[in-house]
């Protein structure tokens, strides 16, 4: 295993940060593929973070004991925003900063902007394939899924499926993703698949353990790693559209209490939860399920305003 250092700066409150790129070299001349992991643009999701852990340390294990097995080139980027990730935020402290929401071409100069074009810079020069892992903030929790904006999803939807997803989400492109790390590596011809589980500032370890083995599964299926022993069977992923992914949204404000869990498969009139005025002990509301299919988001948070996201159904059928 290589480590190298992508970018450093030195911290005004002493030290640095950097962003450190841990790199499993092909036992090939050739690299059959590249492909790369990244984790940790957004400091309070930590879901992914632990997820290159996970990784690093079985390509360390399996580096050292099968180094034949390595027939294309391996990339981890486990912490891309340690600003962030040190403080546990969403944004990078003292600039209040998304990091990525500073990948395009028209940014102005700054520290994290300058990070941000160090890490696209540097995953364009080693990347066939790159995979970008986030989780969901702390309001709603996520089945694990990729997101896949409509124009990239002929590339993409073959891989997405290699990947042990319950969901891949296609759904169309609007502004607010010209400026993210996935789309402008799209942009630029290299695969790149946006994962999102479980929830932010929290590990979800069956939700990991599932998404670990669709990355192993991943590496295996795009001849990187070449093993012998046979591969565990994956899911095989709920592909939806944007006609067939319906929300729920509370019609009161209150406290939602669900009735149901993640990952059920949901019919038309079931019941979602309720929503609670704790103050004068009524029930506001009864939520239901306006169709059938599968819940794979629901919120966590259960204070609500009228409005507010409470679920998403991938639908059996279009609404």
């Amino acid at each position: 295993m290589k480590t190298q250092n992508i970018a450093s700066h030195k911290n005004p409150l002493g030290g640095s940060i950097e962003i450190i790129k841990q790199t499993f070299t092909s036992a090939q001349d050739k690299p059959v593929k590249r492909v790369s992991f990244v984790a940790g643009l957004h400091g309070d999701e930590l879901e992914g973070v632990y997820l290159c852990h996970r990784i690093i340390a079985t390509l360390r294990q399996l580096k050292a004991t099968r180094p034949q097995a390595f027939r294309g080139e391996i990339h981890v980027y486990p912490a891309v925003n340690p600003a962030a990730l040190g403080s546990a935020t969403r944004l990078w402290p003292f600039f209040s900063v998304d990091m990525n929401r500073k990948m395009g071409d028209k940014n102005v100069a700054s520290l994290p902007a300058e990070f941000a074009r160090s890490l696209i810079e540097d995953l364009q020069a080693s990347s066939d394939i790159v995979v970008d892992f986030h989780a969901s903030n702390l309001h709603l929790k996520e089945l694990p899924q990729i997101r896949i904006i409509e124009e990239f999803d002929k590339k993409l939807i073959p891989l997405a499926a290699l990947c042990n997803m319950d969901v891949v989400w296609v759904h169309p492109s609007a502004p607010v993703f010209e400026s993210t790390l996935g789309y402008n590596l799209n942009r630029k011809k290299i695969a790149t698949l946006v994962v999102e589980t479980g929830i932010c500032l929290r590990i979800h370890q069956d939700y990991c353990e599932q998404i670990f083995q669709g990355m192993i599964h991943l590496l295996r299926q795009t001849g990187v790693l070449d093993l012998a022993d046979p591969s565990p069977e994956i899911k095989q992923p709920l592909l939806v559209h944007p006609k067939q992914v319906a929300l729920v949204q509370a019609g009161h404000a209150g406290l939602f209490v669900s009735d149901v869990a993640l990952g059920t498969q949901v019919q038309k009139g079931d019941a979602l939860g309720t929503i609670v005025d704790a103050v004068r002990g009524e029930v506001l509301e009864t939520v239901t399920f306006p169709a059938e299919g599968l819940l794979f988001t629901l919120r966590e948070q259960p204070v609500t305003y009228q409005g507010a996201p409470l679920a998403r159904i991938a639908l059996k059928e279009t609404l």
